[in-house]
């Protein structure tokens, strides 16, 4: 059985849905045009993650090979439906900014992946752990990403934080300047891919300089081995 470090490394940097699978990229790529916006798709996603995980695991061994897929996407599009409800009734100006992108989270391949990799073949702690994990993976990206296109393209964070939060939230917003009049290509769809391109560059550079850490830690290691020996 997976530990619960070995779950949270894998969800939200090693096999990171967004940064490694690129999956999901249709919505993450539309939807974060700021970060109320992609707070909310985040969360969506990531109930859904939570609540077909633990499902699947419950039902895994009454369902038959030949129509796990079949049972796997019924499951996921019950689940989305009932989110999409619960945003109609009390999150609806936001639900009418993210549209069609919440039912898309049924054909949202990281669900269906997680479903059949890891929810079928663990128990329902380990599953939710996973669908946790991997929902505040996807979430984090989304949330950078937004954050990154909302400051660049308009000069402002937490814009219509309202329509998530309540009226708590009317006063969050932060303009960093008065003159700045903002830039376009941040909040057009060319901005999110050039966006989330230099997010991906950054972790990859990341991933390397730790791998040449830990080489170079070895090779002292085994010359200090190799010293003593002497």
């Amino acid at each position: 059985m997976p530990t619960f470090k070995e779950i949270a490394k894998d969800g939200l940097w090693k096999n990171n849905p967004a940064l490694i699978q690129l999956l999901g990229l249709c919505p993450l790529l539309a939807v974060t045009s700021s970060f109320v916006n992609a707070f909310g798709l985040g969360l969506a996603t990531t109930l859904v993650l939570i609540g077909s995980n633990v499902t699947i695991s419950a039902i895994r061994h009454w369902v038959r090979k030949e129509v796990r897929i079949p049972v796997f996407v019924l499951v996921i599009a019950s689940l989305v439906t009932v989110i999409e409800l619960l945003m109609q009734a009390f999150l609806y100006d936001l639900y009418t900014i993210l549209g069609i992108f919440i039912p898309l989270i049924v054909t949202n391949c990281a669900i269906i992946g997680r479903a059949e990799a890891f929810a079928s073949r663990n128990n329902g702690y380990h599953a939710s752990l996973d669908g946790l994990m991997m929902g505040l993976g996807f979430t984090l990206v989304l949330l950078l990403l937004g954050s990154m296109r909302e400051i660049i393209g308009s000069g402002t964070l937490f814009s219509q934080a309202d329509l998530l939060f309540g009226d708590i939230a009317k006063h969050w917003k932060i303009e960093f300047s008065d003159s700045y009049q903002g830039f376009l290509l941040a909040i057009l769809p060319p901005g999110a891919f050039i966006g989330l391109g230099f997010i991906i560059a950054i972790k990859n550079n990341i991933d390397r300089k730790i791998t040449e850490r830990a080489k170079q830690t070895v090779i002292l290691t085994n010359e200090s081995l190799a010293s003593d020996n002497k």
